[in-house]
Order: C-alpha cells, then structure tokens, then sequence
C-alpha cells in the first residue's frame, strides 16, 4: 500500500526490506520534493538505540539534511537548483552593488594613518629644484621659438610653452596650500612670481580655491566648477548657456571666473571687497592684485619693445593654452566618470564625502610635467601632501578607499582620451534638482540633442 502511495507522488518506495513507519515520515506541507523532512517516528529501525558496533547511527535517514529520495526526476531538479542558484546569485549582486552616495565605512583618520608618515614631509629643495627646473624650460623655450623664428616651430612651440605654464600654475597651487614648504613667506614669494606670471591673482586665488577644497561637492559652498540648481540653470540666458556647455568656449573659461565667478556668485578675485574674502584678508589681496597689474604692464610695455605679434606668439598662445590645461584637468577632477558621481547639500555633506567625488586622472607623459596633479583624491582629502609624495600616499591609501576610489584609465603618451570624456560629460551634466540632500547631474535634452531629460 505505501509502495502505491509514493509511486502516485512519482516516488519509488523503499526496498522491501526496510520496513517504513505508518506515520509521521514525510512532512505534507513540503512542496518540493527535495526538501522533504524527516519527522521523528517510533519505530524501531529509526531508533536512536539502534547503532553498529562502532558506536554510528545504522540508518542514514536519521540525518537532518535536506533529503532527497533517488527517483527525483534529475532534469527536472537540475532546473529547479539551477534557477535557484540563479536567483540567490541576483540577490548577492542586488547587495554587493556599490552606492558612491552611501557614507563610507572609514574615517579620515583611517586613510591619514595608512599613508607613510614621510609623505607629508615638505622638503623646500625639492621644491625649489622643480621651480629651477621648469622656469629653466621656459626661459629655453622661448629663446629657441625666437631666434628659430619658423612656422615650422611656434605651433610646436605654443604646445610645450602652454604646457609648461601649467606646471608654474601647479607650483604656485601647491605654494598655496602651503605643501610647497613649511615656511609662509617662501611659498608667497615663489607663489606670487610664478602664478603673476602667468596672470594669476595669488592670494585672490588661493583663498577662493582653499573654498573649494574645504566644501567640494557641496551643490551650494563649492567654489570651482560647482553643478548649477535647476532654478539658477533655466535662468541662464541663451549666450551663458551655450558658453558654459559648447566647446571650446568651457576651456577657455579661467580668466572670466577669475573676474566674475560662476553664474550663481557674485565677486572677483582682484577685488578686496568681495564676498570671497574676509576683511583681515584684503591686504593680501590688493597685494596679489598689484602683482597681477605689474605683469600685465610689462606685457604690455614688451609690446613696444618686440612688437605684438612676437609677444602674441611668444606669450599671448601659451597663455591660452595654459588655460585650456587649467580649464580641461580642473573639470574633469570633478566631472566626466563613467559612474554617476554624487553631489551634496544639507546634513548629507561632509568634508570627507565631498572630497570622495574627485577623480584621479591619468595624462601619460604630463603626468610628470605637470608634477603629478591628476593624482587628485589624496590630494583634495590632504592638500598639506607635497606632490611629489602623492602617487605614493594614493597607492598606500587605496586598502582604506576601496570602491570608493576610481582607478583612472590608462593613457597613451599623450591623453587624447580625456577629449572623448569631456565632451561626454559637457553633454549630460547640466544641472541638479533644487531639493534633495544626495544629488546627481541632470541633462537638458536641448543641450543634449535628445527628446527627454536623463540623468547622468
């Protein structure tokens, strides 16, 4: 009779020499078959008394596995399991996904201990070798551009002069935040001579980009290419829209921030009233604002001397192109990744998950020139960080940072990469909602050239 009753389930019963109990072997509630149950039974068979010699259980179904008799149909099983594989495989992925706007595990105590105490030493020779270094390269530059005097020569020219004004910029951003060295006079002395001479206010600069460094990625505080509210967005005139959005016109954006802010702010670096700037700091400022004119009247004064023309090749293009590099690494330190990168406002933001946000970025044979930069998470988390300990201070910290820092992809000797990333980015991150405390870029589909707004 029990043989008819497991072979109607589509189960083979046992061997006829195992007697089975009349009750309580199976759970009727199972659904599945291969998770049948085991109830306890009083028969003899399954007794716990009855064991071999050896002190073992004799039958195997006192188990509390899982039990699966042997005529489950197998194809059928291996469906079941495999879908169930399946699933479970979904929900570990489902967990394991990673959310950049989460706050992270760690301190910043954490990613400060993991990095060699030696990297926050700042050595002022090493520093000063490489002002020697680069100032050298520009002085030998422009001799050979004038005495060549070949249209063969200055577009070359204007691309390596472009790009060493750059790295003075570099020097004279680490003189501001003081890693040059340990000494306040010598990093303004060397600050004020390099950044004048490539028309950068020092101290104008250096106080708003300590702003940026102390509240990135905060939608409202930040200082340096900041995401717009959708209200102050949609207000744009047509001209400050396409300007902001259409190259090349963003690359050329630094000399007019430094003048006017973003849309949005009001100020200006050269003015010591501005809003940018404590009263106690108004001296430094109308200091770097007479630095900046006396380089602006020389230029002008060399205009009698060589001519405009000489002056236009020899300085006037580098500069432009020392601004298109400015423009081009600032952006993409803070825009353009593949993942959708947070923003903040309110309780949500914090100094160390603002500076998460940043993105290192990888310029081939720049990277050297202009002393390592694109290293950027360590350095907005620790500016204090000389640059010549950054790559270093980046590998020691990425067992803290985890998923939270972005391996940058690797570039061929020059990062013609980066152009594809930009425009990208200038295509879809346009501006972010007016509420909410974790934010991500918006697209304007007009800017875009789709039918629909999307998010980045």
């Amino acid at each position: 009779m029990a043989g008819l009753v497991f072979s109607g389930c589509g189960i083979k019963p046992f061997s006829q020499s195992l007697a089975l109990p009349s009750r309580g072997f199976i759970n009727k509630n199972s659904k599945n078959p291969s998770n049948l149950v085991l109830l306890q039974s009083k028969h003899p068979i399954f007794s716990s008394r009855t064991t071999n010699p050896d002190g073992f259980s004799k039958w195997e179904v006192k188990v509390s596995a899982p039990f699966r008799l042997p005529s489950l149909d197998e194809e059928n099983f291996e469906k079941e399991r495999g879908g169930r594989i399946s699933s479970d495989e979904e929900i570990v992925k489902e967990e394991e996904k990673f959310d950049a706007g989460a706050p992270p595990p760690f301190k910043l105590s954490d990613i400060r201990a993991a990095i060699p105490k030696h990297c926050w030493v700042k050595d002022p020779w090493r520093s000063m070798n490489y002002v020697v270094r680069d100032v050298a390269c520009v002085l030998g530059l422009a001799a050979g551009a004038a005495y060549l005097n070949n249209w063969l020569v200055w577009p070359l020219y204007w691309a390596a002069q472009g790009t060493m004004f750059w790295a003075l910029f570099v020097l004279g951003h680490d003189c501001g935040h003081g890693s040059f060295s340990n000494n306040p006079k010598l990093n303004s002395v060397v600050g004020h001579i390099l950044h004048s001479s490539i028309l950068v206010p020092y101290h104008g600069w250096r106080i708003s980009h300590r702003t940026h460094h102390q509240n990135h990625g905060h939608v409202e505080n930040d200082e340096s290419w900041h995401p717009l509210p959708e209200k102050i967005f949609k207000n744009l005139d047509w001209m400050t829209r396409t300007l902001r959005f259409t190259l090349p016109f963003p690359l050329l954006a630094y000399p007019f921030y430094l003048l006017n802010r973003s849309p949005g702010k009001s100020g200006s670096h050269f003015d010591p009233s501005s809003d940018l700037f404590a009263p106690v700091e108004k001296k430094d400022v109308i200091t770097s604002t007479i630095c900046w004119t006396a380089m602006l009247a020389l230029l002008v004064g060399l205009n009698f001397v060589v001519g405009p023309i000489q002056i236009l090749k020899l300085y006037g293009i580098p500069y432009w192109i020392n601004v298109m590099w400015l423009d081009l690494v600032t952006y993409l330190h803070h825009h353009g990744h593949e993942d959708k990168l947070p923003w903040y406002r309110g309780k949500e933001w914090s100094y160390l998950r603002g500076g998460l946000t940043t993105i290192d970025r990888d310029y081939g044979w720049i990277n050297n020139i202009h002393h390592d930069i694109g290293t950027h998470v360590i350095h907005h988390l620790f500016p204090q960080i000389p640059h010549y300990h950054l790559i270093e201070a980046t590998e020691a910290s990425k067992g803290v940072l985890g998923k939270y820092y972005r391996e940058p992809k690797r570039s061929w000797p020059l990062p013609f990469h980066l152009i594809g990333e930009l425009i990208s980015s200038l295509k879809k991150d346009h501006y972010v909602s007016d509420t909410g405390d974790v934010l991500y870029y918006q697209t304007d589909p007009k800017l875009s050239g789709s039918t629909t707004s999307q998010n980045s």
